[in-house]
Parts: structure tokens; sequence; C-alpha cells
């Protein structure tokens, strides 16, 4: 079992920057896939940003939806047992709860849909105004 714990979001303005974080806590998320997901009301969750377990070698192996491609970076540090997810350039249309994910199995090419992640944390809200 891992327990997963987002923090950092908030509200900002369009422009502005934010830093999510994930926690993870009860084993090593050092092999899984760690990705990040987004739900706005209305709509279905999906997936923004998402690292293979051996993302942090020479920064390789990161994938990006289109729409935060160049704005968003996606990051770990094993060794804290954290996901990072820095957001820069915000826009209106990023407002969502995002949720933290892990896929145990650590696989690559990442998979898309949150059905195939195998926990997930409680959600942190960001809100994004023009």
């Amino acid at each position: 079992q891992v327990q997963l714990v987002e923090s950092g979001g908030g509200l900002v303005q369009a422009g502005g920057s934010l830093r999510l974080s994930c926690a993870a806590s009860g084993r090593t998320i050092s092999s899984d896939t760690m990705a990040w997901f987004r739900q706005a009301p209305g709509k279905e969750r999906e997936i923004v940003a998402a690292i293979h377990w051996r993302g942090g070698w020479r920064g390789g192996n990161a994938y990006y939806v289109d729409s935060v491609k160049g704005r968003f970076t996606i990051t770990r540090d094993n060794a804290k047992n954290t996901v990072y997810l820095q957001k820069n350039t915000l826009k209106p249309e990023d407002t969502a709860v995002y949720y933290c994910a892990a896929d145990v199995g650590g696989r690559w090419p990442v998979r898309t849909t949150p059905v195939e992640y195998d926990y997930w944390g409680q959600g942190t809200q960001v809100t994004v105004s023009s």
C-alpha cells in the first residue's frame, strides 16, 4: 500500500506559477511510473504529465499532454519519495483538481487512462483567474 498526498494548489492569476508536490508514504515509489491527472468540473479526468521511474536520469522518460507542453515540468526525487509538477504560464483553462497517481508496474510508454493507475491522492484544487 502507498499513500499519496498532494499539496501546493491554490488561487493564482493567469500567467502565474505554482508548484505541486505529491508525497508518498507506506513504501517507496522509486520503481513506479508517477503521473499527474486533472479534472475540471463537468469534464473527465485527464492525464497531464507522467514520469518513468528512471525519469530523473538525464531528465528523460517524461510525458506531457499537448496543452501543457512547454509550460509544465514533472520531476521526481526518489530519495524524498516525492513527485513534483512545476506549472508556469498558467491559463484559466488549467483550473481543475489535480491528482497524483502511481502505476506500480512502472510501465512505459506511459498509460494515459485513470483506470490503469493503482493509487491516487485526494487531489488539490488549482484555480487560475483571468
